[in-house]
């Protein structure tokens, strides 16, 4: 499990993909539904998440678009791709396998947010649009991007490349009508072009190392979950 690197009182996570009972090819702590995995392996290892948590968290139906909800309109099998919350004890959470999962807080803890961003979520503006819906100055808001697969691993062609509508620098050419795409440093420019005041990049590709399910890389596999929530503060 990965701690991201946020002050009291927020509190994030991400998952890798150790610590639970799922078989081969979700070996072993799969948290996704509905990509194979037996059902009751995905229940045993959310409740083990569960755990750790203040609360249980609030799954979204992640759909790569831009929709971004308040944790108060959660409802089971909501679809969104971002989500955040100003009150203590509730927990935004996403999947991914490749993804980008970025958590974002605002530096005195006054509300947090999460970002499930592939290529489309980038494309679409689910950045921006989560950074407008904060109820805090963008130059407070401190953001780190997750596992996440990297731009050695990520070969991208003519219509990602036209969608994403990026620099020359974002792309490095492989062969004709063919790009590596960096979408974690396409991520960076957006957080910062939102205004966030901090970025960090936790650096960890998911295709390359082998703690972390990729879908890009084996196709069919289990999800890890980036998690933020607020404590509670002591009165």
């Amino acid at each position: 499990m990965i701690r991201a690197p946020f002050a009291r009182p927020v509190r994030g996570l991400c998952t890798t993909r150790f610590g639970g009972v799922g078989r081969r090819p979700f070996d072993s702590l799969n948290l996704g539904a509905g990509v194979g995995d037996d059902p009751a392996d995905v229940e045993t290892n959310r409740a083990r998440l569960e755990a750790l948590l203040p609360a249980r968290p609030c799954w979204l139906r992640q759909v790569h678009g831009s929709r971004v909800i308040h944790l108060d309109e959660w409802v089971a099998g909501i679809e969104a791709d971002a989500a955040w919350t100003d009150r203590p004890g509730q927990v935004a959470c996403v999947l991914a396998a490749d993804c980008l999962p970025i958590l974002v807080a605002e530096r005195g803890g006054g509300c947090c947010a999460v970002i499930h961003a592939g290529w489309r979520g980038l494309a679409a503006g689910v950045i921006a649009r989560t950074i407008g819906e904060l109820p805090a100055d963008p130059a407070r808001l401190q953001a780190w991007i997750g596992p996440r697969i990297c731009r050695d691993h990520y070969e991208v062609g003519p219509e990602v490349r036209a969608a994403l509508n990026e620099s020359e620098s974002a792309f490095e050419p492989v062969r004709p009508g063919h790009w590596l795409a960096d979408l974690p440093r396409i991520a960076e420019r957006q957080l910062r072009d939102a205004g966030a005041g901090q970025v960090t990049d936790s650096g960890a590709c998911t295709a390359d190392e082998s703690r972390f399910f990729s879908h890009r890389r084996d196709k069919r596999t289990g999800r890890m979950v980036a998690c933020i929530w607020l404590q509670y503060r002591s009165p």
